[in-house]
């Protein structure tokens, strides 16, 4: 088995969009920007929810992204100003283990490069 890395150094990023393309151009923009290593698209999703006092069913693309923990703060931001969604969804959950190499791929792919 290989080694862990200390938990908390990587986080797991969603958000969602309208669609694949969309998601598409969101991710590699952000990967240009290192401000995370990789994303995934996730198509198909139907997200339930309540907006502006109506339950409201959507058809959504979710993106799966890793990222530093130092990186959520600017991430968060930077999404904020390319996404869609007048409030799009961001949520950064915590890696409880993550092995010692993919971390350091992850680090070398975005803070190491911006530092």
């Amino acid at each position: 088995m290989s080694e862990a890395a200390t938990a908390g150094e990587i986080v797991v990023v969603l958000t969602t969009v309208p669609e694949p393309e969309a998601a598409a151009r969101l991710l590699r923009e952000l990967v240009q920007a290192r401000l995370i290593a990789c994303g995934s698209v996730v198509p198909g999703l139907t997200s339930i929810y309540r907006w502006q006092d109506e339950v409201v069913a959507e058809s959504e693309t979710m993106l799966v992204m890793k990222t530093p923990r130092e990186l959520v703060a600017p991430l968060f931001e930077r999404i904020g100003q390319l996404h869609p969604y007048e409030l799009p969804e961001l949520v950064a959950l915590p890696v409880e283990a993550v092995s010692t190499a993919y971390c350091r791929w992850v680090r070398r792919e975005t803070i190491e490069v911006n530092a």
